[in-house]
């Protein structure tokens, strides 16, 4: 197994300072955040207990990241998490959010690979910019923490008739998807 399929492993001291035990120095929540976002997995253990608090760190994490402005989780999102928490559904919510991020990068992931390949559009003027564009776009929220890696383009010489109905039935798909969030 190649050193990054491994989970970074950080150490919390008494202190409560991160200890990076690949790197041999301190980090931040920052640092981790960072990690993260390029794709590394990441365990934090407290030294003394042997304890696992990543899902602890993960939390604060996106608590700063909430608090600094960048409202990724609607307020809606967050009440209804709350609630969860007192409810019978509490043990149904984990697996749907799971789905749910899973079925946004694959539909992600479609997208990428429809805008990639060239199709009966290739030549209307300004095509090419607007799919490179769409590209950028697509790659850059791929890269976004929790949303996998960015996807390579295909290497097909063309799109199959099919794609334009499989990319309407994708977004309809988020669509529904996004309905039954806000429901939570």
């Amino acid at each position: 197994m190649a050193e990054t399929d491994k989970p970074l492993l950080i150490k919390r001291y008494a202190s409560r300072r991160l200890y990076n035990t690949e790197t041999s120095d301190y980090v931040t929540l920052e640092d981790i955040a960072g990690f993260i976002r390029a794709g590394r997995e990441v365990q934090i253990i407290d030294l003394k207990s042997g304890d696992d608090l990543t899902r602890q760190y993960l939390l604060q994490i996106i608590a700063e990241h909430e608090s600094k402005g960048d409202n990724v989780l609607p307020l809606g999102v967050l009440t209804d998490l709350v609630r969860s928490y007192t409810t019978e559904v509490q043990s149904v919510v984990p697996q749907f959010l799971a789905a749910s991020f899973e079925m946004l990068r694959t539909g992600q992931s479609k997208m990428m690979e429809n805008f990639t390949q060239i199709g009966p559009m290739a030549g209307v003027p300004g095509f090419e910019a607007m799919r490179k564009q769409q590209e950028a776009f697509l790659k850059a929220m791929m890269a976004l923490p929790g949303w996998g890696a960015t996807v390579a383009p295909k290497e097909e010489p063309a799109a199959e008739a099919g794609s334009a109905e499989e990319l309407a039935q994708i977004r309809k798909q988020l669509a529904e998807l996004q309905k039954k969030l806000s429901k939570l």
